[in-house]
């Protein structure tokens, strides 16, 4: 459903850093809202993986084609006509410039609060490759939005059902519908 007359899609990132809670609430609206759901990390080479289960934080050079994979895979959603909510930590300016450059708008949703919270979140999950290690390294690579990216930003000490309760009230999202619209 593209086109003149078509509904446009939306394209939502639950950004933070690692710990915030972004998969659990991206999941969450997908859920509510039949938006399509994409985990950033699966984007990831397996060199990038390799490195941040070593403990050794990417630099630009390894995000840059990371964000670009995500940027056109948005992209070709919105050229479907389909609706997406992706998991994407998003830390700087520079990487959500990337990630606008797929689809026609893109919106944030910024998971934001202490590192004393989000520590022990990390402390709590079992499975994910980013080690609690590695999020001082993320805190320092973070840049908070600026007021001119209109970025939503809510606080991670939220229960995960009040912040995905949030993003789909504060961005007027229509929940109970498909996905193409």
């Amino acid at each position: 459903m593209t086109g003149e007359g078509a509904s446009p899609t939306r394209h939502v990132v639950v950004m933070g850093v690692s710990g915030a809670g972004k998969t659990t609430v991206a999941l969450g609206i997908a859920t509510r809202t039949g938006l399509i759901f994409a985990e950033a990390d699966e984007f990831h080479s397996p060199a990038n993986v390799a490195s941040m289960r070593a403990g050794v934080p990417l630099d630009d050079g390894a995000r840059l084609p990371w964000l670009r994979d995500l940027a056109g895979w948005m992209a070709d959603r919105a050229a479907d006509g389909v609706s997406t909510v992706l998991a994407c930590s998003a830390l700087r300016r520079s990487y959500r410039d990337v990630l606008r450059e797929g689809p026609p708008s893109v919106e944030f949703v910024h998971l934001d609060g202490s590192a004393e919270v989000i520590r022990e979140r990390m402390a709590r999950r079992a499975g994910h490759y980013m080690p609690a290690s590695l999020l001082e390294s993320q805190l320092a690579t973070l840049e908070q939005p600026h007021p001119d990216e209109s970025v939503l930003v809510l606080d991670v000490s939220l229960t995960p059902d009040e912040l995905v309760s949030a993003a789909i009230d504060r961005l007027g999202l229509s929940t109970g519908v498909a996905a193409n619209g």
